[in-house]
């Protein structure tokens, strides 16, 4: 188990995910002061999604989702008026088993790891099919959601534990669908379950004639603080 400092956000972060912030409000601007002073090591901080109706200042422990990320700081740009835009990139999954508000001025919690499950026993080339379908189901979903030049195909070197935290990063799926892909902890089991989501979506979006707003729109203003 260790502490680290945590931020309340309305979405999830995933490992390997890129997650930029606009901070505006004095107590995570004091914890960006002290990510980048080594204050805090490592420069990571835990991000966990709140829970639809709850606020962690009222309602604690109870609000937050069990599981969150840790997130690297990458990059800060200091703003005239004392804000910071950060950039930072998800790192680590783990369990939240408590938070205390009076140590810092930000909230820190007590963590522990969350590692995946040992692979189960598959038939052979289950997992090398798996990670075929949901690519093919992430292509689909992007070329129906994005111009060509808002995506790119995912590394063909991702080992397949990793490939669907990466492929949910692209599409805009909702809170719950990405906080279940964050708190699956059998691979296999991740694989089958991103390409579902993004089959589901991707059909959504034909039916509805609809695209999705671009990333960007949301890629700021993320931070209830």
């Amino acid at each position: 188990m260790t502490t680290l400092p945590l931020f309340p956000l309305g979405t999830v972060l995933m490992p390997g995910s890129s997650l930029p912030l606009h901070i505006f409000e004095p107590r995570y601007r004091q914890l960006t002061v002290d990510l980048v002073t080594g204050a805090v090591p490592d420069k990571q901080f835990g991000v966990v999604a709140v829970r639809e109706g709850f606020s962690p200042d009222a309602d604690g422990l109870a609000a937050l989702h069990a599981v969150g990320c840790t997130a690297e700081l990458l990059d800060v740009q200091r703003l005239p008026d004392g804000r910071y835009d950060i950039v930072t990139r998800g790192v680590q999954r783990f369990r939240l088993l408590a938070i205390d508000d009076t140590e810092k001025p930000y909230l820190t919690g007590t963590v522990e790891v969350l590692p995946d499950d040992p692979l189960a026993d598959e038939p052979e080339g289950t997992t090398r099919y798996l990670s075929a379908a949901a690519r093919d189901a992430h292509r689909r979903y992007c070329t129906t959601a994005w111009k060509s030049d808002d995506w790119s195909e995912p590394s063909p070197d991702i080992e397949p534990q990793h490939l669907p935290h990466v492929l949910a990063a692209d599409c805009l799926l909702p809170i719950g669908d990405r906080q279940r892909l964050l708190e699956q902890t059998c691979p296999t089991e991740r694989l089958r379950l991103v390409r579902e989501l993004l089959a589901r979506e991707t059909g959504l979006l034909g039916r509805l004639r609809a695209v999705p707003a671009p990333m960007t729109t949301f890629a700021v203003e993320q931070s209830p603080n």
